[in-house]
């Protein structure tokens, strides 16, 4: 069986490194004329780091493992914890954030990819694809993990279904030293002005983002020329480490959130979706990445039933999908003291397992 990948993100080169392993033959095609390293970190659960593992992804000595994830109000205090230990000792994996072009690298070592090849005109019934130049490729399985603006699912689809959340992310990693920076400790700040994220990357590096509501044509969106002074000024005050974050602030990157309800079926024929092309979801949950990992794991072992894997998946997904829709970090302050840390602990483990086919399988 020979598949074609479209894309050479996390799901595409996942699924290709799977599919490798298990002794089919895969190849990625990517638009990009060389690996898609842009963007801050991710924060991969005990889910992804087990599927990381079954790829022969080694993680040792890569990003930071992570032991609580804590919510703060304006002063610095406490909201609640969630204690990630917990989880890795009931599912034997931890929770790791690690750098994206790092992981990038960790997933395409020794998987072909043709780079430079947008993919131009798709026939799903022939698992075909011309590329921009006139080069055709064909497999027995075409998998389209091309992203939010996906070429394959456009052609399954039509118009793309995603829409903006109203919220926006700038973010960045801070190289100058602060307190969290060596620490195991993800720390989130919600306010009324928005919410603060810190979490150590390893290596010296500290990711931070601030999310706030913005549209096309407002503040904070894309083209605002002042938007370092903006975000000094609007979460300035706020605990440490967040007042040395912002006065280094030089420049961020931009991501809208957007979102759209997850299909049941994603392809049709030899023809199936992998990763944000099959469910674009905001950043809110940290779930992008580890849900085009399970995307991965499941289509590899499904890859002579796409509608199955479809269904399983939808099915799954779904969840931190309508979750991550709410934004419901960035308004977390509503419930601060309402949930003891043991049981904010407890439900956010079995969150876990919900949200991830693996987990569902194994634990």
């Amino acid at each position: 069986m020979r598949v074609v990948v479209i894309g050479a993100g996390v799901a595409g080169l996942a699924l290709a490194r799977g599919l490798l392993l298990a002794g089919l033959d895969a190849e990625v095609y990517e638009e990009a004329t060389e690996p898609r390293t842009a963007g801050g970190s991710v924060t991969l659960w005990p889910g992804s780091t087990a599927i990381l593992k079954e790829l022969k992804v080694d993680l040792a000595g890569i990003g930071r493992r992570l032991e609580t994830m804590e919510s703060w109000d304006g002063a610095g205090r406490p909201l609640f914890t969630v204690d990630l230990t917990a989880a890795e000792r009931r599912f034997g994996h931890p929770t790791v954030h690690i750098a994206r072009r790092e992981l990038v690298e960790l997933l395409a070592d020794g998987v072909p990819v043709v780079y430079g090849a947008r993919a131009e005109h798709v026939v799903p019934e022939r698992a075909e694809v011309r590329l921009a130049g006139g080069d055709t490729v064909r497999g027995d399985v075409l998998v389209g993990a091309d992203g939010r603006r996906s070429a394959v699912r456009a052609a399954l689809w039509g118009d793309d279904p995603a829409g903006l959340s109203g919220w926006v992310t700038w973010q960045g990693f801070a190289t100058r030293p602060t307190a969290l920076t060596e620490q195991r400790r993800a720390i989130m700040v919600p306010g009324a002005r928005g919410l603060c994220g810190l979490i150590p990357a390893g290596r010296g590096r500290l990711l931070w983002w601030f999310d706030v509501r913005s549209a096309p044509g407002r503040p904070f969106w894309a083209d605002d020329p002042h938007v370092v002074a903006r975000l000094r000024e609007r979460f300035a005050g706020w605990p440490d480490p967040v007042p040395a974050v912002l006065e280094g602030l030089a420049d961020a990157d931009f991501f809208p959130h957007h979102r759209h309800r997850v299909r049941s079926a994603w392809g049709r024929g030899p023809v199936t979706l992998a990763g944000d092309s099959a469910h674009t979801m905001p950043p809110t949950m940290a779930q992008g990445a580890n849900q085009a990992l399970e995307d991965a794991w499941l289509l590899t072992r499904s890859i002579g039933d796409l509608r199955g894997y479809e269904r399983a998946r939808s099915k799954v997904v779904r969840r931190p999908a309508r979750l991550a829709a709410t934004e419901v970090t960035n308004v977390q302050r509503i419930f601060a003291g309402l949930i003891p840390d043991r049981l904010a602990t407890r439900v956010y483990a079995a969150w876990l397992r919900g949200a991830s086919n693996y987990l569902l399988t194994v634990s």
